[in-house]
């Protein structure tokens, strides 16, 4: 898709359009192609989510990032190639130990943790978070720094 750079338009009428690929965000009246990771891979980000984690056990991840094909279910079957949990100031640190080792154990290959609070970030990994600067996805070349998400 080819938005120009200068392209102004409502916010009414941004609303009203449709897009037959990826939309693109709206930022004080230019619209804006959405991020590297939504540019360069066919992923399928999904907030708020109710997943499967175990038998009787289903949680709701911040967001989780499914590669294709798209899950179109309510309660998607396949395990999500990212978890994100985003530290809220009520949250137990054992709590989100428990859940991060949950998505490990349902299979997720990349846990990551975001504290907005201390504008920190972490990858979990053998049963332990890892500070770090940037979020990486080696099998896709990627990489998201802390600026692109932490403002």
């Amino acid at each position: 898709m080819g938005m120009g750079v200068n392209t102004l338009v409502s916010e009414e009428e941004y609303l009203r359009m449709s897009f037959p690929d990826r939309a693109p965000e709206y930022v004080d009246g230019e619209l804006v192609e959405r991020g590297v990771l939504q540019q360069r891979l066919p992923v399928f980000p999904r907030s708020e989510l109710r997943v499967p984690v175990a038998p009787g056990k289903y949680r709701i991840v911040d967001l989780a990032v499914y590669t294709a094909p798209e899950p179109v279910e309510q309660l998607p079957k396949q395990t999500p190639l990212i978890v994100v949990e985003i530290v809220s100031p009520d949250d137990r640190y054992e709590d989100l130990m428990t859940r991060l080792e949950e998505f490990r154990a349902w299979g997720v290959p990349h846990i990551w943790l975001v504290d907005p609070g201390l504008t920190r970030m972490y990858v979990f990994s053998n049963g332990g978070l890892t500070p770090v600067l940037a979020f990486e996805l080696p099998e896709f070349g990627v990489q998201i720094a802390a600026g692109d998400i932490l403002r």
